[in-house]
């Protein structure tokens, strides 16, 4: 049986899951398979109204949901609360899309003469890859799990989804399951668009089943190496998607500690020990000028007085202090204030390190998954820059500044926009908008994709172009056909909007 522990506590109990043997995952790969001859053919205004009726059953167990949640991950009950608001509101997003259609780049080009000859009729738009296993993260049990933005834009795009449910949180992912299951039902959708693995063995064998089209992971950087060599055994390798690793550094400029330096170093103790330091967007090195004593004094300050964490599981909570030992011992950082262990559970309270920005090595630079933050007091523009060279590329950086200042900054900010999918400005990177405009990736070891993770784009994933030419208008989906003018298209070359009717 399959074990739930609680994090604040660190108490295990039985439930009455099973890990998936290599004969269920081979089974439930092959449900998928079937489910995708069907709704693959379902039109998208159908496809729509089952995102939402899935959203719905969401909602509808919110409360049981959010509570199972709580005791399986030690978040607060309004963080997940939150959370599960923003899941919703992920499936609902995603339904508007494929109303709207444009995620399709429909393209019509009708025969014509070119410059070459006679040219064919050919049109093309983004079609479904086929079943995509998604494996759900410790930190988002609900945004970035069974019922997270992998499984909802895989969805949307018109593929089943077959789910590795988390370890760390077994019991949520399986009411989340069930109320998937439900709202499928409800929409009239195949049971098996749908499926559920648990299990560290079955998600490898999961990975390599030859019905998988695609593996969306949010993890490790080990894991996800793991799960990439097992892909890359497969006798046709498949898109690995995966999101990994990531220190997203934040600069604060001479002018903004000036102007605002005890408002910003509140903003960023919150949101680097914001859900204990255990979101993929923490700001965990910030640089600041060698002068700004007060600002690291505050934040040394808040530390102190800072009460234990919980950390997700025990996995983390090892892996926390062996990091922070490392960035001291092997990384040459000095620990202004060093984690101490709560009594009970898996907690910890913050950490602050220090180092000189000529300094820096890659020794110091290790993500640490955690309430910890490493800052670096620079002299000068030049030697962030310089700095910037050891630290990973990651999802996304941050610059705190103010506007006189921004002219002499074009360097660092063209410097931290090469490094990242996403560039913060006077704010923090914790909290990533489900909007149309979203970007959540980054250079390697951030992600090992150019696309993101959340936001309406996450859907150009689970898609393929596929081009028809000189097809009967009787073989082409409607989307394609010339009298079909209800999501915007590019037609010989010219895009037009969509307009009422059919």
């Amino acid at each position: 049986m399959i074990q739930t522990v609680d994090p604040r506590t660190a108490v295990a109990s039985e439930t009455t899951l099973v890990a998936t043997d290599d004969a269920e995952v081979a089974r439930i790969a092959a449900a998928a398979a079937s489910a995708f001859a069907d709704i693959r053919r379902r039109p998208r205004p159908w496809r729509a109204e089952m995102l939402r009726s899935i959203a719905d059953e969401l909602e509808s167990e919110r409360d049981a949901l959010v509570q199972t949640a709580v005791s399986e991950t030690g978040l607060s009950e309004t963080r997940l609360d939150g959370e599960l608001t923003r899941t919703v509101f992920q499936f609902r997003l995603f339904a508007d899309a494929v109303d709207e259609g444009g995620f399709l780049e429909a393209t019509v080009d009708h025969a014509a003469p070119t410059p070459m000859g006679p040219g064919p009729d050919i049109r093309r738009m983004l079609i479904p890859i086929g079943p995509v296993a998604v494996f759900g993260s410790s930190n988002f049990p609900f945004a970035f799990s069974v019922p997270g933005g992998d499984t909802a834009s895989a969805l949307a795009a018109g593929n089943p989804v077959v789910l590795k449910a988390h370890s760390s949180h077994p019991l949520t992912s399986h009411l989340a399951f069930t109320c998937l299951r439900r709202g499928l039902e409800l929409a009239g959708a195949p049971a098996d668009t749908v499926g559920i693995v648990f299990g560290q063995a079955g998600g490898a064998t999961l990975v390599t089943d030859p019905h998988i089209r695609a593996v969306g992971f949010t993890g490790s950087l080990a894991t996800g190496r793991i799960l990439m060599e097992l892909i890359a055994e497969r006798p046709t390798p498949i898109p690995f998607y995966g999101e990994l690793s990531s220190l997203n550094p934040l600069v604060v400029s001479p002018g903004a500690i000036a102007a605002r330096g005890d408002e910003i170093a509140a903003g960023l103790f919150a949101s680097v020990t914001g859900s204990a330091g255990q979101l993929c967007t923490k700001p965990g090195i910030a640089f600041v000028p060698r002068e700004a004593d007060d600002f690291v004094d505050d934040l040394v300050g808040r530390a102190r007085l800072a009460a234990p964490q919980t950390l997700l599981n025990r996995g983390i909570h090892a892996s926390f202090g062996r990091l922070e030992d490392a960035l001291v011992r092997e990384g040459g950082a000095l620990g202004r204030v060093r984690t101490r262990r709560g009594e009970t559970g898996f907690t910890a309270t913050p950490a602050v390190l220090e180092i000189d920005a000529a300094a820096l090595t890659a020794s110091a630079t290790e993500e640490a998954f955690g309430p910890l933050i490493l800052v670096v007091r620079y002299r000068t523009t030049d030697e962030i820059i310089a700095a910037l060279d050891v630290i990973p590329d990651s999802l996304t950086a941050t610059l705190h500044a103010e506007d006189v200042e921004l002219p002499a900054l074009d360097g660092l900010i063209a410097s931290l926009g090469a490094r990242v999918g996403r560039l913060v400005f006077n704010g923090y990177p914790t909290g990533v908008r489900v909007s149309w405009g979203q970007h959540h990736g980054g250079p390697w070891p951030a992600t090992n994709t150019l696309h993101t993770s959340v936001g309406v784009t996450a859907m150009r994933r689970f898609l393929r172009p596929f081009a028809w030419q000189d097809a009967p208008e009787a073989v082409l989906p409607d989307e394609l056909r010339d009298d079909f003018r209800s999501i915007p298209r590019r037609v010989d070359g010219i895009l037009s909007v969509a307009t009422l009717g059919p």
